[in-house]
């Protein structure tokens, strides 16, 4: 589904990726982890058009991803979530949730701005859809609440449900436990399992709380400095001497 050949990135004299190789087969949960600072989520910001990348090449399903604009790349069934979460805060969970189901609308601008038939089947379909997405994060009774008064959790779960919206085949979740307690994270990780299967997603996680990773991801990916350091399954990760050492660094 996902191709991508010796991407690097660099900010003036700073190289932030340097020539990493990944692959992500359709329908797999992909794990990529290293430690602050390696590139992880330069990474997805060259995925999504947020950054171009200074060489290499992108391919999402054997098109390329190069030089597109982050809608371009919406629209080809890319979606994300971000590290620091990016909600329209002064607008309602419901409303949070339809800005990205109308990218799907068919009614055209005058049909909005006359109020004719069409805009209003437009909408009601869209908030029909928007709920259904709503009830499944378990967020439908708020759906009247302003986003900025969700608890923190509800909040990365807006986001990931906004995501969503725009009908993905692939999903980027940027570290969606950051800040999150243990029973959160669980709840999350349940959450992920049941989206991966309902919607039938690919996944891509960036995530620095290793128990969640090593559980639900089956290959994972590992970073430092900007370069791929490992690959493989949990198990070979975790015994990976290059792994620890960046982690953890090694004795003078």
């Amino acid at each position: 589904m996902l191709i991508v050949n010796r991407l690097t990135k660099t900010f003036g004299g700073l190289t932030a990726v340097s020539n990493v190789d990944l692959e992500i087969k359709e329908g797999e949960l992909i794990g990529l982890i290293g430690p602050n600072g390696a590139g992880k989520t330069t990474v997805f910001n060259l995925l999504t058009g947020v950054y171009l990348p200074s060489s290499g090449e992108m391919a999402f399903e054997g098109k390329s991803l190069a030089r597109l604009k982050p809608y371009q790349i919406t629209a080809r069934g890319v979606s994300r979530t971000f590290q620091n979460i990016r909600l329209f805060s002064t607008m309602t969970v419901l409303d949070n949730v339809k800005v990205a189901y109308h990218w799907h609308d068919r009614y055209s601008v005058a049909n909005a701005f006359l109020r004719l038939p069409g805009y209003f089947r437009g909408e009601k379909k869209t908030t029909r859809a928007a709920m259904e997405l709503l009830e499944v994060f378990g967020l439908a009774q708020k759906a009247e609440e302003l986003a900025k008064n969700l608890p923190y959790g509800e909040q990365r779960h807006l986001e990931i449900a906004r995501a969503l919206a725009a009908n993905p085949r692939l999903l980027l979740l940027d570290e969606p436990a950051a800040g999150m307690n243990p029973q959160e994270t669980q709840e999350l990780m349940d959450l992920i399992a049941q989206i991966r299967q309902q919607f039938n997603l690919t996944i891509l996680l960036i995530e620095h709380d290793m128990s969640l990773v090593m559980k639900i991801c089956e290959r994972i990916y590992v970073l430092d400095y900007g370069k791929v350091i490992a690959e493989g399954v949990p198990a070979e990760i975790k015994q990976n001497p290059r792994v620890i050492e960046a982690y953890l660094g090694r004795e003078a």
